[in-house]
């Protein structure tokens, strides 16, 4: 037996429209955190270097051709001081 008549009237529909669109915001939401948390691993911040100590990154720059040995010394040799000072 129906009582509603079969006319939900304006909120009804509203309801159920404001209803499937968080359902599948939730999916969706859900889909997004579950592949990023499969995407571990290598780790990048924005500027696209890799997280890590001050010496790694200065080791990958020299290892890319970025800074020849001179310079990679000279920067090595200032991080160790400013380290220990």
């Amino acid at each position: 037996m129906m009582w509603w008549d079969g006319n939900m009237g304006a909120w009804g529909y509203i309801l159920m429209v404001v209803s499937f669109i968080l359902f599948w915001g939730a999916i969706i939401a859900a889909i997004v955190v579950f592949a990023r948390s499969m995407s571990g691993g290598n780790r990048r911040d924005g500027g696209g270097h890799s997280t890590g100590s001050a010496e790694q990154v200065l080791a990958e720059r020299f290892a890319r051709g970025e800074i020849d040995e001179t310079e990679y010394s000279a920067r090595l040799t200032a991080l160790r001081r400013a380290r220990g000072a």
